[in-house]
């Protein structure tokens, strides 16, 4: 496992290399010697904008930065496509880091991830989504969370999806497996698009808006935002409206999370469980907050001898559990 793993971080560094240099640019340039390092690592790379015309685009201006695998201030976002070069299953997860809704983890539990999710034959699709402030977020002037002033996170989320769909044909993805995972912020995300899917929250565009928006799958790792809006002790959030046609779900956290507490993936596997919807809950006793594949961002010594570390191998049996991938 521990080797597998030391295959996959040397296979992202060309791209870390890309993001270290972009570190006052929208995006990463685009480099034709990192395209035939990924290539050779068993994935192709390409990033593409999300919008012709960016809805609510006054809500989020300034320059974007990256700093150390975190990008700030994020006005156009984008979808960066990690398709597997061979063994491709047709299978395809859109991944939201997390970040608070402030900023973006766009390393650890993005771009890792993708690389990753096209190592097992499924086509990786990161979301840079905007921020700061585009879901439910802590306010530091008011000490308390808010609510967006428009939900530019899921506006992203909806259209990133869309566009899978749009073009799934010319990605080689099946349209019937095209799935959502996030971390943190993300794993809310996938909660809100999960339940949120029936209506558009923003106004059409073009041809690709005309395209469903639900997910066939959802994997929340650690989410947060769970629990506001509710009060009552195990109230999930009341603009999370789960029922019998939520998607199928995994939910995964550590029992120690000073961040976001155990109460938040609990709320929302509860809610799952009396809709009648399939949901796979695992809890570990350690393992803290914000963590991908070979780390814990949180700096946690011994974190890759914890039982929490190998994840990726629940995630990817369920996935076949679920006829997401060949078993």
């Amino acid at each position: 496992m521990h080797q597998k793993r030391f295959i996959i971080g040397f296979a992202i560094m060309p791209l870390f290399c890309i993001l270290l240099s972009c570190k006052q640019q929208s995006g990463p340039p685009v480099d034709h010697a990192a395209k035939v390092a990924a290539a050779d690592s068993g994935f192709l790379q390409k990033e593409y904008p999300l919008w012709n015309i960016i809805p609510d685009s006054n809500l989020v201006t300034g320059e974007e930065t990256y700093d150390y695998g975190i990008i700030k201030n994020v006005s156009h976002p984008t979808i960066t496509v990690f398709s597997p070069t061979h063994n491709n299953s047709g299978t395809a997860i859109l991944v939201f880091p997390g970040g608070g809704y402030n900023k973006l983890a766009i390393n650890l539990e993005g771009a890792e991830i993708c690389t990753w999710l096209a190592s097992i034959g499924v086509t990786g699709i990161l979301l840079k989504y905007r921020v700061p402030a585009s879901g439910p977020h802590y306010d530091a002037a008011c000490d308390c969370e808010k609510d967006p002033i428009k939900p530019l996170a899921l506006q992203d989320a909806q259209r990133a999806m869309r566009i899978v769909r749009y073009r799934a044909k010319q990605w080689k993805i099946d349209t019937a497996k095209i799935g959502v995972m996030g971390f943190s912020a993300g794993g809310h995300l996938v909660a809100d698009i999960s339940t949120n899917y029936r209506a558009g929250v923003y106004a059409p565009t073009d041809e690709i808006d005309k395209q469903v928006c639900r997910p066939a799958f959802g994997l929340l790792m650690f989410p947060g935002h769970m629990t506001f809006h509710s009060d009552k002790q195990y109230g999930l959030n009341r603009t999370l409206p789960v029922d019998k046609n939520t998607p199928p779900s995994f939910l995964l956290q550590a029992g120690n999370d000073n961040v976001d507490s155990i109460q938040n993936s609990l709320v929302y596997y509860i809610a799952l469980k009396k809709a009648g919807v399939a949901a796979e809950y695992h809890i570990y006793a350690e393992g803290g907050h914000a963590f991908g594949l070979n780390e814990s961002a949180q700096k946690i010594p011994g974190w890759t001898a914890l039982p929490i570390a190998d994840w990726e191998r629940l995630v990817e049996r369920w996935l076949r559990t679920i006829k997401m991938l060949d078993k």
